[in-house]
């Protein structure tokens, strides 16, 4: 049995994060995948906007919508705190989610673990431009105070899964971003 693994923040769970869990699922073939969650005690901020047990809710809530069955019971899920320590990064993190592959589409993270003596698997990015995590954060923050469900999810739902949607709308995940921003609440 070798586990695969994925790291990242997760901030939140978008629709390239989603690709890189089905490649995962795929690449694992009836093994285990880990979903290491980073960040996982980051103070509360506009990169960091939602706790790790936050995230991992919003990745499960994913999974039964999208996952057959049998997928959603190999994905197991972690938390990794910060050391920001490059070099020492890989020993902390591995002895969290433990040992495997690693599956990625970062090239510093593949680059940390090869070096580390890891098999890595390279994922292609995809639509790498609107699906990078800070400019889904942005425009969910310009919708965290619309009041208009339907808006947000035209809005985000090109970039992040709709099953993460509702749950972001069912647990007014969303309104937190204009208190988060610097400078004035929005709307």
């Amino acid at each position: 049995m070798v586990r695969t693994v994925i790291l990242g923040r997760f901030q939140p769970f978008h629709c390239g994060h989603a690709g890189l869990v089905n490649a995962a699922l795929l690449h694992a073939g009836s093994d285990e995948v880990m979903i290491a969650i980073g960040s996982s005690t980051a103070e509360a901020s506009m990169r960091n906007p939602w706790s790790a047990q936050e995230r991992e809710a919003m990745i499960r809530a994913w999974a039964v919508d999208a996952c057959s069955e049998g997928d959603v019971s190999r994905l197991t899920y972690c938390h990794i705190n910060d050391i920001n320590d490059p070099p020492a990064w890989v020993e902390h993190a591995s002895g969290v989610h433990g040992e495997g592959d690693l599956l990625t589409s970062d090239e510093d993270t593949a680059a940390l673990y090869e070096a580390s003596g890891w098999t890595v698997v390279r994922v292609p990015l995809e639509a790498r431009r609107d699906r990078e995590g800070w400019r889904v954060r942005e425009t969910a923050r310009m919708l965290s105070t619309v009041g208009n469900d339907d808006a947000v999810r035209t809005v985000l739902g090109p970039n992040v899964p709709a099953a993460v949607i509702e749950w972001m709308l069912e647990h007014d995940a969303l309104y937190r971003l204009s208190l988060l921003h610097e400078g004035a609440v929005v709307g």
